[in-house]
């Protein structure tokens, strides 16, 4: 081999493994269920019962092709009520107004996927997620959790 061919054939492995990492080749995700996670990063909260609604559980915030992901599990919520539920500027203590609507718990769950990045969501911190006890009585909170700075790092 020339001198010259060696140099061309180290460029195209240059450019082979720089087009790799450019096409998402390699990733640090730890996703094993299959979604096409961006991320690995994972924010979990806990929902704590408010006004002795016996309702408690958990907010899994995670980042989904750019976008946040939140999903709520609750016990002891009613399976046949559709709860409302929100993640508000604030904390559980000095709720503010509505940042981002979720979808309704119903059965104790939900699922919402947000039209901004956990990133930028996480950022706006403080924030408290909050869910209501009906539509109809959305001024009464049965379970609350604050998405804390600590929690974003």
């Amino acid at each position: 081999m020339t001198k010259n061919s060696l140099i061309i054939g180290g460029i195209v492995v240059v450019v082979l493994v720089v087009v790799f990492f450019a096409m998402g080749g390699y990733s640090t995700s730890d996703n094993t269920d299959g979604d096409s996670m961006e991320s690995k990063s994972e924010v979990s909260v806990t929902l704590s019962t408010q006004n002795a609604s016996g309702i408690s559980g958990t907010a899994t915030i995670s980042d989904v092709d750019g976008k946040a992901k939140v999903v709520l599990s609750l016990t002891g919520a009613p399976a046949e009520i559709s709860e409302p539920a929100h993640i508000h500027i604030g904390s559980c203590a000095e709720i503010g107004a509505v940042k981002y609507p979720l979808i309704s718990v119903l059965g104790g769950v939900s699922e919402t996927i947000l039209e901004v990045s956990t990133e930028t969501l996480l950022g706006s911190l403080p924030l408290a997620i909050n869910v209501h006890k009906s539509a109809e009585e959305v001024s009464v909170y049965v379970a609350c959790g604050d998405l804390l700075a600590s929690l974003a790092e």
